[in-house]
């Protein structure tokens, strides 16, 4: 954003009614900034390819003058940050989304254009299962350190962000409403410790309330920041059921947790990988391997492999599997190693760290 006086007309498009965001990216790209465009006839604006005068009837409107510098001045006063949809701070992610916003404001000290990014939702109910699920998987992740980006809510969205603070993982809440409020408010309690390990953001106003409308709108930041949505538990119908479906729209990896036939709270998972639209997640060594995550080593240091590496008697009985039989699915490990699934995946994720496993494509795995 090059100035105050740019991001005044912006605010001021932005809330103009009808012209949402699809809109307001296309004038402000023929126009060359929303200035021009609140200062172009209507007569040129229709000549616009896709803009017709229902877009348009509440363009000259004064009002939205006055109400954006109202919130122009409360963006300056509470030092919120402002990415503009053609900034480079703008979340790179989010570029490629028809639908993004022209404006996201945000709190905190959060890298929004982080390498590895991914969000976490589920059902607000959530039971001991998918809390269990959500605590482990963020703990397996934590030498990765994915930011972990979430909505803020009841349930499997702040075990997901609480767990992350608790391994010291970054985590972005996405709000339905603006920054001067906080919802719910039982959630107060973390949003210092978010703001200084992470951050919040919205496309919303000050003057907007947590509405339904609002959450369902946010959802495409969610899906839309990262690159790929985790639906830990979901009933049948719900918003993190949204979230997945706006997710496959922007062509990212979706993974849904399995849960027992004839439960409530995983009915919206299994019907995500029954329908082929999300993929099975099992534990974090899923996401590493469907991602194509790797550990980032320091570039001007060359890497020498340990000749001594500490290995606790589970990853030596694995590691001493993997050297006699070769490169093994997981779940042949665990049968052999006879070692339950759940914990053989992070094990894995471990020792690749430690750099004496590779996974390889179709998930294999094989000692180094």
């Amino acid at each position: 954003m090059n100035s105050e006086q740019e991001l005044l007309y912006t605010l001021a498009l932005q809330k103009t009614a009808k012209v949402g965001d699809v809109i307001a990216k296309k004038l402000i790209r023929h126009c060359g900034s929303a200035e021009a465009v609140l200062k172009e006839t209507k007569e040129n604006l229709l000549k616009i390819d896709g803009i017709g005068t229902y877009a348009l009837s509440d363009i000259r409107n004064s009002k939205n003058l006055k109400l954006a510098e109202k919130e122009l001045a409360f963006v300056q006063k509470e030092k919120i940050t402002v990415h503009y949809f053609l900034d480079e701070t703008y979340p790179n992610r989010l570029q490629h989304c028809i639908d993004s916003p022209i404006l996201l404001f945000q709190k905190g000290n959060v890298d929004l254009n982080a390498s590895k990014m991914i969000s976490i939702v589920g059902t607000r109910k959530a039971t001991t299962y998918g809390t269990k699920f959500c605590e482990q998987l963020i703990e397996d992740l934590s030498p990765i350190q994915p930011t972990i980006v979430s909505g803020f809510a009841y349930g499997i969205d702040i075990v997901a962000q609480r767990t992350a603070l608790k391994n010291n993982i970054p985590t972005v809440g996405c709000l339905a409403h603006g920054l001067n409020q906080i919802y719910p408010k039982v959630h107060e309690k973390y949003v210092r410790s978010i703001q200084e390990n992470g951050g919040f953001v919205t496309d919303f106003w000050s003057t907007s309330n947590p509405d339904r409308e609002n959450f369902l709108k946010r959802n495409r930041l969610i899906a839309g920041m990262t690159q790929a949505t985790i639906v830990i538990e979901s009933a049948e119908k719900g918003g993190s059921l949204v979230t997945a479906h706006i997710a496959n729209s922007y062509n990212r990896d979706v993974f849904a947790v399995p849960g027992r036939v004839g439960d409530t709270q995983s009915i919206g998972c299994n019907n995500l990988i029954k329908q082929q639209r999300a993929h099975i997640l099992t534990s974090a060594a899923d996401i590493v391997y469907l991602l194509g995550w790797e550990l980032e080593t320091e570039p001007t240091k060359p890497v020498q492999k340990q000749l001594f590496v500490d290995l606790n008697p589970e990853e030596a009985t694995i590691h001493s599997f993997l050297q006699e039989k070769g490169q093994t699915v997981l779940d042949s490990i665990a049968l052999a190693c006879k070692l339950p699934i759940h914990k053989v995946a992070p094990l894995l994720l471990q020792m690749e760290m430690k750099g004496v496993v590779k996974p390889l494509p179709g998930k294999l795995f094989e000692a180094v």
